[in-house]
């Protein structure tokens, strides 16, 4: 689609420098269009950054229907966003601002140098270049009576009243870095219903470890296993046990239905498969080999490897009389229950599920209720796991904002 650039000259004012909103700047700015960009820290993509430490997980190169799917219920509105700019569009952006691309063996999408600095850093240049005036330690707070944007910055504090906003302020997790959901209450206060923010891609917590668990085996990680809800196919891969209870990639994987059967049940129970590679059938026959003198801590060792975090974790969580049975013991070995209470508190995770439903806004992301503001980003109503998609979506829905502003703003200047 073409987009004609206003007749007379505009002005937007963007709030908040992370992925969308400086996708939402270059397809303004490009256009020809006068764009401030406000953020509350000292510098922008402050946790774009973060994200990159250790690897730019950028995109993921999955095949279309299964990348969609990573959004679940929130699908059929991320789908139009990915159509104009998926992981392909996303890899040729980023090629054009002469950074290189790889996929790595888990089909993970990465910059060559697997840093996110380089990036940020030729895309701010390009940002500077076409215009884009970028205000760091302003913090937007609210509107004021008269429905101007009232911003903070040093002692002071000024209001302005662009021609157009847009509002893409991430969720509510790592405040430090800028993004801690104070936008929530001054747009319910304009009549916009919210989703409550919640965790995700977070750690959880159980009723309580052993102290031998807290003191020994917090930061111990749990490798080449298998964890599932009860009665759904368990995910391969690794996670690590904390003082609390459990984090890392794995249980990232499965947090939102983790969460939303605490929500339902006040708990909920995973299995843990210690020995994924080994059937119960295999499993059982090596139990059920003569042991001798061997304690069955060592029987378990020499026949089957669990020793360490596996074998404290299986005493921990099996009933005391399955180490008698090696059915029972085994099925213990395949199936370990581990109960999680709760979630980690919200400003620890990842990312965040809630904030502006889709239903609130029109397809261009504009909000019903508010005419000429938009959102993109995080804040949205919408979750995914980690492994690319969540930038992916932040840079779609920044784009797509950014291309319904030019048309918004055309249309108000016929």
């Amino acid at each position: 689609m073409t987009h004609v650039p206003p007749a007379v000259a505009h002005s937007v004012a963007i709030i908040g420098g992370g992925p969308a909103g400086l996708m939402a700047a270059e397809v303004l700015s490009q256009a020809g269009i006068k764009v401030d960009l406000y953020d509350a820290m000292p510098s922008v993509g402050r946790k774009f950054l973060l994200a990159g430490v250790g690897g730019m997980n950028i995109t993921h190169s999955e095949p279309y229907p299964a990348f969609l799917s990573r959004y679940a219920e929130r699908a059929p509105f991320i789908a139009p966003l990915l159509r104009s700019f998926g992981a392909d569009s996303l890899r040729n952006w980023i090629h054009e601002l002469g950074i290189e691309t790889f996929v790595g063996s888990s089909g993970r999408v990465f910059p060559t140098d697997m840093k996110a600095a380089p990036l940020l850093r030729a895309w701010l240049k390009r940002l500077r270049e076409s215009g884009v005036t970028l205000h760091t330690r302003h913090r937007w707070l609210g509107w004021n009576v008269e429905g101007a944007l009232r911003i903070a910055h040093a002692d002071s504090e000024q209001t302005i009243k662009p021609d157009a906003v847009l509002l893409a302020l991430g969720g509510a997790s790592w405040a430090r870095l800028g993004s801690d959901g104070a936008w929530l209450p001054w747009l319910e206060q304009r009549g916009i219903g919210m989703t409550a923010l919640q965790a995700s891609n977070c750690g959880f917590e159980v009723a309580g470890w052993s102290e031998l668990m807290r003191r020994k085996f917090a930061g111990a990680p749990l490798k080449n296993i298998a964890i599932g809800l009860q009665g759904q196919t368990p995910r391969l891969g690794e996670c690590v046990l904390t003082e609390t209870g459990v984090e890392g990639s794995l249980i990232y994987a499965l947090s939102a239905h983790i969460r939303e059967q605490i929500n339902q049940q006040g708990s909920a129970t995973v299995d843990i498969d210690l020995l994924p590679g080994k059937s119960i059938g295999n499993v059982q026959a090596a139990l059920a080999k003569p042991r001798g003198s061997r304690s069955m801590s060592k029987h378990l060792h020499s026949q089957l490897g669990i020793d360490g975090v596996k074998a404290a974790l299986l005493r921990e969580l099996a009933p005391v009389e399955s180490f008698a049975d090696p059915a029972l013991l085994a099925k213990a070995l395949k199936a370990l229950p581990l109960t999680l209470v709760k979630t980690r508190p919200l400003d620890e995770a990842i990312s965040t599920a809630g904030g502006v439903p889709f239903e609130a806004m029109t397809e261009n992301l504009m909000l019903k209720q508010l005419p000429g503001v938009f959102c993109a980003g995080e804040m949205l109503d919408w979750e995914a796991p980690t492994g690319g998609y969540l930038l992916t979506a932040c840079f779609a829905s920044g784009r797509a904002a950014g291309l319904g502003m030019l048309e918004w703003l055309h249309s108000n200047s016929l």
